[in-house]
């Protein structure tokens, strides 16, 4: 399977256990919401039972104050309530319309309500208002009413009492549902949150070292590579993306190899034919050499000074291609030919090259103490400091003169500088005397082969530094090349 597929396939599984957890959640919240409106109704359906039942309290207790006295003012509560009444049973009927049998008890409770209203307060009271009885047979008439009302009364109570009693058993088994609602909700909640937790991070860590174990692969190969493991390749049977980029990872590595090793097997030709052209080259200007000696030994004396001069120049210019011909097989050698790495202290090196250089007395080297040590090939160091050093002696143009080598830190290099007093170089020149073969004076005057500071250049670059040089004519000139502090 593809990774993409993977990838769309573990965000849609986990999509569709949120949108699972957010259905149920959504659920589950309506049937709280539903048994919480239930149980605010059911609130509202007692209170009002209590009101009915205490407004049908106030009309017996108005009643008997009236009758016992026959003040009106004890008549309020009773006219209160039966203007109170009929409204209230009118807004507690809808809150019980799902409920039949607390919906008869009402109507019941209404019934023996409207009966005690017609059939006793009533009377009772025109009875009360009128003067038309004696006071025996008003109260042989008050006593039997009373009674009568007095037992309706305690039929209304135990009406109010089952009615009651049947709205809290069911409130409290609706609070039963909605406190095991509200369980279930968290519970089930708790459940799918945790589940698609897992499951997200199980298959994100899945996809994670799928991907990383394979890059890891990728790296690895990529290090081998650039340490020069050209043979190397990853081994992946999967058949997706990443199994695309270690099949052109592999054919790149399998390409390097061949390159490299066609590159090699010309660099070995390349140095036999050098070696070949220069042991040719040579042969036969060391034969001249050999033959304008034997000349000049057969002729002695006789030897004219002007051909005594001509055999001179010849053997010059024989050495100055002998020179030229070791320079370039230098030059082609830079970067090709494997060579150690050690410590080398510059110190210790400028030493030997100014020793090795012996410059003329009147020519004084200054080198700044504390130079530093470096881990590097020693030899293509010191083929740069020669070069500059060399050059800073040989084209003086005074019999005394100073030439400076100092040195600076400049982030991961080593700037160094070679400075001298002697001529200059005019700006237009600071580019030309770094290519091949160029020279600023004739090479009869000074001999130069025009290839030093071609190979200093190269060298300084495939170390992977920069090479400069700042002059005016007769203010000396300063080389500045940068060198890897490791």
């Amino acid at each position: 399977m593809k990774l993409s597929y993977k990838l769309f396939a573990g965000f849609l599984l986990i999509s569709l256990l949120f949108t699972a957890v957010a259905i149920v959640n959504i659920r589950l919240s309506e049937d709280v919401v539903d048994n919480t409106v239930w149980v605010a109704r059911s609130q509202m359906v007692v209170r009002n039972s209590a009101a009915l039942q205490r407004h049908i309290t106030d009309m017996e207790t108005g009643l008997r104050g009236f009758l016992l006295n026959g003040n009106e003012t004890f008549l309020q509560p009773y006219v209160q309530a039966k203007k109170n009444l009929p409204k209230l049973f009118n807004d507690t009927k809808p809150l019980i319309s799902d409920s039949p049998q607390q919906l008869e008890k009402l109507n019941e409770i209404f019934r023996l309500k409207k009966r005690l209203q017609e059939v006793y307060a009533e009377p009772l009271i025109a009875l009360q208002r009128t003067d038309t009885l004696d006071t025996d047979e008003f109260d042989a008439r008050l006593e039997i009413l009373l009674l009568d009302e007095q037992a309706l009364m305690d039929t209304i109570r135990t009406s109010f009492r089952e009615f009651n009693a049947f709205e809290y058993q069911i409130r409290n088994e609706r609070q039963d549902r909605l406190t095991k609602s509200i369980s279930n909700t968290k519970q089930l909640s708790t459940i799918l949150t945790v589940l698609s937790v897992i499951l997200g991070l199980s298959w994100a860590f899945y996809i994670t070292r799928l991907i990383t174990d394979r890059i890891i692969k990728m790296v690895t190969l990529a290090e081998q590579i650039s340490q020069g493991d050209y043979k190397t390749h990853i081994v992946d049977t999967s058949r997706d993306e990443l199994s695309q980029l270690s099949y052109s990872l592999n054919r790149m590595s399998a390409t390097i190899d061949e390159s490299f090793t066609e590159l090699d097997r010309k660099n070995k030709e390349l140095d036999q034919f050098a070696y070949v052209v220069s042991h040719d080259l040579k042969a036969p200007l060391r034969g001249i050499e050999v033959v304008s000696r034997w000349v000049e030994e057969d002729m002695g004396a006789q030897l004219p000074p002007k051909v005594q001069e001509y055999l001179m120049m010849m053997r010059i210019r024989v050495h100055r291609m002998e020179n030229l011909i070791n320079g370039i097989l230098a030059l082609a050698r830079i970067g090709r030919t494997k060579q150690i790495e050690e410590e080398v202290d510059v110190n210790i090196l400028l030493s030997e090259i100014v020793d090795m250089l012996a410059p003329a007395t009147g020519i004084r080297i200054e080198v700044q103490e504390n130079m530093p040590v470096l881990h590097t090939i020693r030899i293509q160091l010191q083929q740069v400091f020669s070069n500059l050093i060399n050059n800073a002696i040989k084209y003086h143009n005074k019999s005394e003169g100073l030439v400076k080598v100092t040195c600076q830190e400049t982030g991961s290099f080593y700037e160094f500088a070679v400075s001298d007093d002697g001529p200059g170089i005019a700006p237009e020149y600071h580019e030309r005397i770094f290519v091949i073969f160029q020279t600023l004076q004739e090479r009869d005057a000074i001999e130069s082969t025009g290839v030093g500071l071609t190979i200093v250049k190269k060298i300084v670059e495939w170390q992977g530094g920069t090479i400069r040089v700042a002059s005016q004519p007769g203010q000396g000139a300063t080389f500045t090349f940068t060198w890897p502090k490791k």
